[in-house]
């Protein structure tokens, strides 16, 4: 059998980490990014077993322990806890995923750190600025066309290209991304020594919840490393390039459509400096910590996101065609699970492509039985998330 070449679409956390994963067993591959760089949006990421593993066996040792290191310090609880708008702890529930009780538990990152983690030694293999717009597969392959009129062969296509995957608009036609009615505003803290010290230990357990009577729902998560990242990557990664990183708060604010005076179209229209007004509208009768907290919210950070979903499908017919991430299971953030998924059916992926590669196996049987795996575990995960009750979620304390 010839060498193994995997084309991926989409340089994102999944499709960097099966990269890194191909890359570690001696496999070809290469990636195509639509975008100039990593990850230019989003902060702070839950980290649970199911990532944290799948790091670990995906990237070589030195990446993996970069990773540890800057990832957030123990947390006081690693726990998810539920708390009303007036600082009042409601309830507690473990994270999703396996445990996670190491001396240095999985607990969260930054986005652009990681991504820029995943990247670190790949550089060639990885191409921005070039995206996927079509395939063709057979039995000798699968030929994908660039949108630049590039056509690039492989055995093997992974759409890892987000919850619009090009890909999937073809392989899978029928299944489309579905408005779950929710807005949300993403956006960043600052957390200095002093504003670190005028916070309740609350909102630095594992997650911390906060939703209020008119259904307003708000994730806080604090990001402080257990070591700073210039200082790690250089002991760690020295020729790759990261950034710098200060300790923040991501605070993410989930409201439904209607609760907003804004339609669809005139906050598409609008600025990050309009979304932190209604930010700070919303949250105005809140606890005076938890309004500080959305006050001094860095204007320039807030974003705005439909939140939509990739809803589960019955099984489809295994071709040399398959996804990984939100391509295929897209899913809203209640858990924060969806990048753990991202990087746990990454890791399941590659291990089958290393069974054809390395023992001969039928690449048909490996991508069904990935794709099955991949269903099995994620999908109810995916009907846990899209439980719009978040309250339900958690355990009443004092019971």
């Amino acid at each position: 059998m010839s060498k193994l070449h995997v084309l991926i679409a989409g340089g994102g956390i999944g499709g960097l980490c099966l990269a890194q994963a191909l890359k570690k067993a001696g496999i070809d591959f290469s990636v195509f990014e639509r975008e100039d760089d990593v990850a230019k949006s989003g902060y702070r990421l839950h980290m649970n077993m199911d990532g944290g593993e799948a790091l670990k066996k995906c990237l070589p040792e030195n990446l993996y322990q970069l990773y540890i290191q800057t990832s957030r310090k123990n947390p006081r609880r690693e726990m998810a806890v539920l708390i009303d708008e007036q600082l009042n702890e409601v309830g507690v529930r473990p994270h999703i995923g396996a445990p996670n009780d190491e001396d240095l538990p999985h607990t969260a990152v930054n986005r652009r750190t990681l991504c820029q983690i995943l990247l670190s030694g790949m550089e060639e293999d990885v191409y921005f600025n070039r995206s996927i717009a079509g395939f063709d597969q057979d039995e000798e392959g699968v030929r994908a066309y660039l949108e630049d009129g590039t056509v690039v062969r492989g055995d093997i296509l992974v759409a890892a290209d987000g919850i619009n995957s090009i890909v999937r608009s073809q392989l899978l036609p029928g299944v489309t991304p579905k408005d779950t009615g929710a807005r949300a505003f993403y956006s960043k803290s600052p957390l200095t020594n002093n504003i670190r010290k005028s916070l309740p230990d609350i909102l630095f357990d594992g997650f911390t919840s906060v939703i209020d009577d008119k259904g307003s729902y708000m994730a806080i998560g604090p990001y402080e490393a257990r070591r700073p990242v210039i200082e790690a990557a250089k002991e760690l990664a020295p020729f790759s390039i990261f950034e710098p990183v200060a300790d923040y708060i991501m605070i993410t604010l989930n409201v439904s459509a209607t609760q907003l005076s804004f339609t669809d179209e005139e906050l598409r229209h609008s600025d990050s400096a309009v979304y932190h007004k209604i930010m700070l509208n919303l949250t105005k009768d809140w606890h005076p910590i938890l309004k500080g907290l959305v006050e001094r919210i860095e204007s320039e950070t807030v974003s705005l996101l439909p939140v939509r979903s990739v809803n589960p499908i019955e099984p489809w017919t295994a071709s040399r065609v398959t996804l990984i991430g939100d391509a295929i299971h897209a899913m809203p953030p209640s858990f924060g699970a969806g990048c753990n998924l991202a990087l746990r059916v990454a890791s399941i992926l590659a291990e089958q492509i290393i069974e054809i590669e390395k023992n001969n196996k039928n690449w048909k049987n490996a991508i069904s039985q990935y794709e099955e795996e991949m269903r099995l575990h994620d999908y109810p995960i995916f009907a846990m998330s899209s439980n719009n009750d978040i309250a339900r979620k958690f355990n009443p304390v004092n019971r």
